[in-house]
């Protein structure tokens, strides 16, 4: 049959549909009681989005449209099935997963950061993923203890 009496696009085209997978981190996958909500609320609403994609008629829009959403799908379906439930921490001894730590740098500046598993990490909102450098460096940490992250000494002076 001749391309011009079907409706499919060209392979070219189909290819631009054809997004790559998000990565899937080789660290276990730690994460936060909130932490799972958020994996479960994000993975409920790719499911929504895709469904909404496939709904369309147009065959080749509905492609274009449920590459996003798949690729979302097929990542966070991942991510909540690995997830390793933390506890919070039961006591604020030191610094462990789920701690909210703060510390103040050489440069005068403190910060305040709370531990949590990748997918849930947000400097900009408080919260570091537990295998970032500073974070690795913390661990097992406690108040007054003093670390060098890089060429910066930091000094633990609260942990919640």
């Amino acid at each position: 049959m001749s391309v011009a009496f079907m409706k499919e696009e060209s392979a070219e085209t189909a290819a631009e549909t054809l997004l790559p997978e998000r990565a899937i981190s080789p660290h276990p996958n730690l994460v936060t009681e909130a932490g799972l909500k958020a994996l479960e609320a994000q993975l409920q609403e790719a499911r929504e989005a895709y469904a909404a994609a496939n709904a369309i008629e147009d065959v080749n829009e509905r492609r274009r449209q449920a590459a996003g959403p798949g690729r979302d799908l097929r990542y966070l379906a991942e991510r909540v099935r690995t997830a390793e439930l933390v506890a919070a921490p039961a006591s604020n001894d030191v610094v462990s997963f789920g701690s909210t730590v703060t510390f103040s740098r050489d440069d005068g500046r403190v910060q305040t950061y709370r531990i949590v598993g990748e997918d849930e990490a947000d400097p900009k909102a408080g919260s570091i993923s537990y295998v970032a450098p500073v974070a690795r460096i913390l661990m097992g940490k406690a108040v007054g203890d003093l670390v060098t992250v890089g060429a910066q000494e930091l000094e633990i002076i609260a942990i919640a």
